[in-house]
């Protein structure tokens, strides 16, 4: 049976009550290249998505949980984009705040997202693309079997200077 909880945290569905944890990540400049946003989400536009996050992931082919602790408490996201139910594959990303990092909420986090898109979605093959000075979640995801599978040089303009990112991918080996 798949659980979408672990001994410090819990990934659950965003709800109305997630509006203002949504909107300080969601306009906190520091994490718009992750995104590719380049302004600010008005409140209402935010809790527009909110009351259709519900939807299916096959139907949008994305799916965001919010990481919470077992207090309820929002310390972060884990998302599946690109969503691709007939190649059986999807990408992966993770964001949590800083003052929750390096507690072990990341590990746990991907560890129940995988369980959940291979043994639930019944996925083949989850991809990531991580920018190559972030040396935390690199080794996080490598730690998982996610392997290295190309840098995409220049890829993203951040801060005033071009960063390179890289491909990971981990391939689920059917027995």
């Amino acid at each position: 049976m798949i659980k979408l909880k672990s001994s410090h945290i819990l990934l659950r569905a965003l709800i109305l009550e997630d509006l203002d944890f949504l909107e300080l990540v969601e306009n906190d400049e520091h994490f718009w290249y992750l995104s590719d946003t380049v302004q600010p989400f008005s409140r209402s536009v935010l809790k527009e998505y909110l009351q259709n996050a519900y939807k299916d992931i096959y139907e949008v082919k994305q799916m965001r949980l919010v990481i919470a602790l077992h207090n309820k408490q929002p310390i972060g996201f884990i998302d599946l984009y690109d969503f691709d139910p007939k190649n059986k594959r999807a990408g992966l990303g993770i964001l949590i705040l800083k003052d929750y990092q390096a507690k072990g909420y990341g590990t746990e986090a991907l560890e129940l997202m995988l369980d959940y898109t291979f043994d639930v979605l019944d996925l083949h093959q989850i991809f990531a693309s991580i920018i190559e000075n972030n040396k935390n979640s690199l080794r996080l995801f490598k730690s998982f079997g996610f392997e290295e599978i190309g840098l995409k040089k220049d890829w993203r303009f951040n801060a005033g200077k071009f960063q390179s990112e890289y491909l990971l991918q981990k391939i689920m080996h059917v027995h």
